[in-house]
């Protein structure tokens, strides 16, 4: 926790320093109160003027107001420090996450770090705004209050002590039990948050398959796991109030029957009044010490789980992301050209390697195929273009330059990437498409255009009522696999790269339309990289190259003529998919 604090600016801290003069100013004028009172008391027993008591009375009524007034100003400014931590801290967080590779997303897993940017953090404001308040008031009344009740009667004195020394055991055997299960509360919420996602992601599969039930019930689980988490420690907590109270009540009674002793063996009438006197303030002040010993131990109850939180978000802040920026921003030749040398990689903790020595050049103006079975490496080497992740051995080369020598900005300024699974931002069609000018303002009102007309989006999109500006749900829910992917498709052509990267992007398309796009990007990106993933020997039969993939490593590399001829395993993949006219075409 106390590291967190770092991301406090010397404005906060002046706050802070404000919030301790004004908690002072009110714990003084809280304690004046009795004071006046003790006074009055006096002026009752010598049978003062009633003059005088009204204007102690008026005394007491301005501690009073300007005990609020303080308290409001203390309000305020923890509120300030508290929101403007949190603001700070959740933008830090999500920076930091966009660093991360591919990696350490799965690291954390994106449940876990949701909840990290969001609950976590909340527990840490809610924490420091109690704490700017309750930890810097509780100590200074509790010091304040006994000093001044220190030697007026050792009778009291002890029965103060008894008491709060009651509270603190009932507070610690309370904390011991709750204490761990605030501890598990972070994750419980990890895991209601992964269910809740998962089922509003998977919906249209959750309906398909009448697993509604099933969802219901992996959601209950996860619901009635936190809920008796949070009922075990809530009726725990709940247990505070009425044994606060008991106490309060009780050293009040045992306050007054020790006084009513003392005066009832007192002797003369004016030293009765005074003990009268010293009782109603001795009691005011006992209740000033209790309250500020329980608000104390409410504040280290709640810091277990604010703890937690706090290495929740600092084993976020702490993990260095494996991919880190070169100092190379612009390449001055072979723009456009990639080529893998000697390139082995294996995942994070794997033992074996998923790519094996893969060797390949492609140039612009050429266009490289991979094709190959499930599993066999073809999205893992088009990931190490745009360093999703780093090779484990060689080199990846992007216009001649290693890539893990570039600055990761001016890197992906050179590709247009289209993922395996067509990724839309809620917003509109056009939005989605703008999203590649990587907030430059490059992409203007035609780009967007000829970028649905080459995607073949533009049949859909014009027949929609908003047309580009048309909504678009998060992850594009409301539009179908094909349409999400020609307006991804869209987004990549849009910004004009050297590079295109295409991972199974058709594999949602009808042949008749896969066809039109592929003969509309010929034409149209003809000059730049193409690097296109597919399960369709017909999408890249006229590829300039084709890499065939079995296991991790090349097989065959080649036009397709040749591979139909000395590869068996794109003999066997052209086989499944292809008539046989089709096959002894040339």
């Amino acid at each position: 926790m106390v590291k967190l604090l770092r991301f406090l600016k010397p404005k906060e801290w002046a706050f802070f320093l404000i919030n301790v003069v004004f908690i002072s100013i009110q714990v003084f004028l809280d304690l004046r109160i009795p004071d006046y009172m003790s006074k009055i008391t006096t002026i009752l027993n010598k049978q003062g003027e009633v003059s005088e008591i009204i204007a102690i009375g008026i005394k007491m009524v301005v501690c009073a107001l300007g005990s609020l007034a303080s308290a409001i100003v203390c309000g305020y400014f923890a509120a300030k420090i508290a929101a403007t931590f949190g603001m700070r801290l959740r933008g830090t967080v999500f920076h930091r996450v966009q660093e991360f590779s591919k990696e350490e997303i799965k690291q954390f897993s994106t449940d876990s770090l949701i909840t990290r940017s969001t609950n976590d953090i909340t527990q840490i404001q809610m924490v420091m705004a109690m704490g700017a308040q309750l930890m810097i008031k509780a100590p200074i009344m509790a010091v304040w209050a006994i000093l001044k009740i220190y030697n007026k009667n050792w009778q009291w004195s002890t029965t103060t002590l008894i008491a709060v020394v009651i509270m603190l055991v009932m507070i610690a055997i309370i904390a011991v039990f709750a204490i761990p299960r605030f501890k598990k509360v972070q994750k419980l919420t990890d895991d209601l948050n992964r269910v809740t996602r998962e089922n509003l992601t998977g919906i249209r599969v959750v309906r398909a398959y009448n697993a509604e039930e099933y969802q219901e019930n992996k959601f209950y689980i996860a619901n009635d796991n936190l809920t008796k988490n949070n009922m075990f420690t809530g009726r725990l907590m709940g247990m505070i109030n009425p044994m606060m109270r008991i106490l309060i009540n009780g050293i009040s009674l045992a306050i007054y029957w020790i006084g009513a002793y003392l005066i009832l063996n007192a002797g003369a009438m004016m030293e009765k009044g005074v003990i009268f006197s010293n009782m109603v303030v001795f009691s005011s002040y006992a209740m000033q010490v209790v309250m500020s010993f329980m608000m104390l131990t409410i504040i280290f109850i709640m810091m277990p789980r604010a703890q937690v939180s706090a290495n929740r978000i600092n084993e976020v802040l702490n993990t260095v992301p494996n991919i880190t920026d070169g100092k190379i921003e612009k390449a001055e030749n072979n723009v456009g050209e990639v080529e893998f040398k000697n390139v082995s990689f294996k995942y994070p903790d794997a033992e074996e390697n998923v790519l094996e020595d893969i060797n390949f050049k492609v140039r612009p103006g050429e266009t490289l195929a991979l094709i190959g079975s499930t599993g066999s490496g073809k999205s893992t080497i088009v990931d190490l273009i745009p360093r999703f992740y780093d090779v484990t051995e060689g080199e990846v080369l992007v216009n001649g330059i290693n890539v893990k020598d570039y600055n990761l900005n001016s890197l992906n300024d050179y590709i247009g990437y289209v993922p395996q699974k067509a990724i839309l931002i809620s917003g509109t069609i056009r939005s989605n498409i703008v999203y590649g000018d990587n907030g430059k303002g490059e992409i203007i009102e035609e780009s967007v255009k000829k970028a649905l007309s080459i995607a073949q989006a533009s049949e859909f999109v014009d027949k929609l009522e908003d047309g580009e500006n048309a909504y678009v749900a998060q992850g594009g829910s409301n539009y179908s696999g094909g349409q999400k992917q020609r307006i991804s498709i869209a987004r990549a052509i849009a910004r004009d790269p050297e590079i295109y990267i295409f991972d199974d992007s058709f594999s949602a398309l009808d042949l008749k339309t896969d066809k039109r796009l592929r003969e509309a990007l010929s034409r149209e990106t003809g000059h730049a990289t193409n690097i296109i993933v597919s399960q369709r020997v017909s999408s890249i039969k006229n590829a300039d190259k084709i890499l065939v993939m079995e296991e991790g490593k090349v097989v065959g590399y080649g036009k397709h003529e040749e591979l139909i001829k000395n590869c068996k395993v794109y003999q066997e993949i052209a086989q499944s998919q292809l008539s046989q006219e089709e096959l002894n075409e040339k």
